[in-house]
């Protein structure tokens, strides 16, 4: 592969690989390649690569992911590599009741979309829906795979559906968990809380669009136990700080500049965060653990290490593949304490 070229070179081979069909660019600069950017990206591959005796895989494994023992089970090495050449979806989930009317808004703005499932559509990730629907309050921007979280959650909150429960989204960002468990059981108790003050702001503002009133939030450094109140409930939901690997075809730059050695610190911080706040939950409570990464040590070692070291039994897990969906690759677990 032209990787000791010029700059120029490296980024018409880049827009080259990534692009489906012909542009400007590449017609000016690269007309015999701009002919043939429909192309399937092996195919491709071969027309760029200067060591023609190498293999596709072998090309991918060099240049592009070179932790492949580091992945977790069952994600495929040269299929994950492949994504990063391809320009993922833009996901919606569509709120509770308001599913028709989103459809009939796209439909009218001409927008191209796919139904998913029931509540989830799919669209080009320079689709300008801001401009067409209420997000958040009649959708929200969600992958797909963040979505499919929600049937753990859904689960969790199935032993609790007449009660009320409690509800604390710990690591909640920017609200998208929150709002989806809200979705799912507008009757919970939620509280939220995260380590930015600037992020709780943005939820706030969702909330606000969302319809929900009635939560508590809180700044709280989930690394120092003793900051961390008496918030016993029912359901937590950790949607841990990771290194993102899953999502890095959505930015490639995290990619590029990322180091092995975060891998371990990244499983250092998630382990600390879980034992600090697994005593939170209540006895025959839910944990909910959720991580956007693709590498063992921030998934099935954090599983293990739960298992070891707390009264909570696994009930389920599951790598959450989105490199063949377009989508965000994600891995979920749901615990259940013991009586």
């Amino acid at each position: 592969m032209v990787m000791n070229t010029s700059t120029e070179e490296k980024i018409l081979t880049g827009l080259f690989l990534c692009s489906d069909q012909s542009n400007e660019i590449l017609t000016a600069l690269k007309p015999d390649w701009n002919d043939k950017c429909n192309l399937p990206l092996a195919e491709k591959l071969l027309i760029i690569n200067s060591s023609p005796k190498e293999s596709l895989p072998t090309l991918l494994i060099r240049s592009v992911f070179p932790w492949k023992d580091e992945l977790s089970e069952g994600i495929g090495h040269e299929e994950f590599c492949q994504s990063f050449f391809i320009q993922p979806d833009l996901f919606l989930r569509l709120r509770p009741g308001k599913e028709k009317i989103v459809i009939q808004k796209l439909k009218e703005s001409g927008i191209d979309f796919k139904m998913i499932q029931d509540a989830c559509v799919a669209l080009l990730n320079a689709s300008k829906i801001d401009e067409i629907l209420e997000l958040d309050k009649e959708a929200v921007i969600q992958d797909q795979n963040s979505q499919r979280t929600g049937a753990f959650v859904s689960a969790a909150l199935a032993l609790y559906r007449n009660d009320k429960p409690a509800v604390w989204d710990c690591c909640a960002g920017s609200g998208g968990k929150s709002i989806m468990a809200f979705d799912i059981d507008p009757n919970i108790k939620l509280t939220v809380s995260d380590t930015r003050e600037s992020i709780l702001a943005n939820l706030k503002k969702r909330f606000a669009s969302a319809g929900i009133k009635n939560y508590e939030s809180f700044i709280v450094d989930l690394t120092n136990k003793s900051a961390i109140r008496n918030l016993k409930s029912e359901i937590i939901i950790a949607d841990v700080p990771c290194s993102g690997s899953g999502t890095w075809s959505r930015t490639p730059e995290q990619l590029y500049f990322f180091e092995e050695e975060g891998i371990e610190k990244y499983s250092a911080l998630q382990k600390k965060i879980v034992s600090n706040v697994i005593p939170q939950l209540k006895p025959a409570g839910s944990f909910v653990y959720i991580t956007c990464s693709v590498f063992k040590k921030e998934n099935e070692e954090v599983v293990t290490f739960i298992k070891e070291n707390f009264h909570l039994k696994l009930k389920q897990m599951e790598v959450l593949k989105g490199y063949d969906k377009k989508a965000d690759s994600m891995f979920v677990a749901l615990f259940e304490k013991e009586l």
